[in-house]
């Protein structure tokens, strides 16, 4: 401990006396642990091994791969911070947001069902179920059963709680009935967390949390929208036609499902820069091997000034990204404030990977506009982080909130 401490502290004499003199030893921020760099190691191994020669396919027929969901769920994906008593890896969000982050760097399409389901899903269920409810669907989610976040409706995207779905209360139940659209994993999921407004007259805080399980009568997964981008990830309407579900099935307390959606959101926007980060990182890579291989004028174009340039700009790009999502995801562990952090981190992230992901484009040249490369896909693929899980503007206004 006296050499550790000797190594951290070095004192400087010469130094002005209103400045410290003490040298902190609090690692980098982007700095991993040796379980957290095992942990990220082996998703991007298994991503590049297993994900990676299906994700042309995956485009094509915007589905996920047969038993992807089960490689998944074998390697503890879908159950990162579930107890390990429920079957879970027992893992913390920034492991979340590393597998994330490592599965985007191949297919961001395919880390969209792995987001939703951790950070969304089961956060929602740790924080806010009861104890049965806990022990119950974690272990089932944990398990491979899919979860997906059903809050957006045809009038309600921005503004997210014009909810037009109704629940009605019933002896020992709910009634739902209603009509939701954009929602992620709709097509695998086999656990769905929908909200509805409870009492109309209450406004928002009418609104309450359920869940309701495929095959329950009365639900249904109806069209399945025809993408731009991210096109193994489902993404569909949902259809609640009198669907009675138990009143077990109520997560948290009638008309506390505003508060479990802004705040599960909040954590989920940290999901969604680790995902647009990853992108990044994979669009540079690709586009740093083309430019060692790709000769014009009688060298490879990565001797050129141009392209160091533009490399230089983009790693810089992806620095800076990283330090943001990295920061958000370690202040919601150590349970301090992050709800600005993660709005900043998801807006400038969804920049970075647009902004990236078009100069990769560019470096391909005319190869990076045809399907044959995988840059064009990554350009797609970036455009849904400046929309989904709220809109760019939507975060400057959280940031401007918080910051004023």
């Amino acid at each position: 401990m006296r050499a550790r401490a000797l190594v951290c502290y070095t004192p400087m004499p010469e130094v002005p006396t209103f400045l410290s003199t003490k040298s902190h030893c609090s690692a980098p921020l982007t700095t991993l642990s040796e379980e957290e760099r095992l942990f990220y190691s082996t998703v991007r191994r298994f991503a590049e091994e297993m994900i990676a020669p299906s994700v042309r396919a995956m485009d094509d027929e915007q589905q996920l791969a047969s038993g992807l969901v089960q490689k998944l769920t074998e390697l503890g994906l879908m159950g990162i911070e579930v107890p390990e008593a429920l079957g879970g890896s027992g893992g913390s969000f920034f492991d979340a947001v590393l597998a994330i982050e490592a599965i985007s760097h191949v297919d961001p399409g395919v880390a969209v069902l792995v987001d939703v389901h951790n950070t969304l899903v089961v956060n929602a269920i740790r924080r806010w179920a009861n104890e049965d409810q806990r022990a119950h669907w974690l272990a089932k989610l944990a398990a491979g059963t899919v979860g997906a976040y059903a809050l957006s409706e045809a009038g309600a995207g921005s503004d997210a709680f014009a909810l037009q779905t109704r629940a009605e209360k019933l002896d020992g139940a709910y009634r739902l009935s209603g009509r939701k659209l954009w929602i992620s994993n709709a097509k695998e999921a086999g656990l769905f967390l929908i909200f509805a407004t409870l009492d109309a007259a209450a406004g928002y805080r009418g609104i309450t949390a359920f869940f309701v399980e495929k095959g329950t009568d009365g639900f249904a997964v109806g069209r399945k929208e025809d993408k731009m981008g991210i096109r193994a990830s489902s993404t569909c309407e949902l259809l609640l036609d009198g669907c009675v579900v138990p009143a077990e099935n109520l997560l948290g307390e009638e008309g506390k499902g505003y508060k479990i959606a802004i705040e599960t959101l909040n954590e989920g926007r940290i999901g969604i820069g680790a995902q647009m980060l990853g992108l990044a990182e994979g669009a540079w890579a690709h586009a740093a091997k083309y430019a060692r291989e790709r000769r014009q004028f009688g060298k490879p174009i990565a001797e050129f000034q141009a392209v160091q340039f533009a490399l230089a700009e983009m790693a810089t790009e992806i620095e800076a990204a990283k330090l943001l999502v990295y920061n958000a995801a370690r202040l919601k562990d150590a349970g301090q404030p992050y709800v600005s952090e993660a709005a900043m981190c998801k807006l400038f992230a969804s920049q970075v990977a647009e902004s990236v992901a078009s100069k990769c484009v560019e470096i391909f040249g005319g190869n990076g506009f045809v399907r044959d490369y995988p840059a064009e896909k990554f350009y797609r693929d970036a455009k849904i982080g400046k929309i989904y899980e709220g809109t760019s503007n939507m975060q400057l206004m959280t940031i401007a909130k918080q910051v004023l």
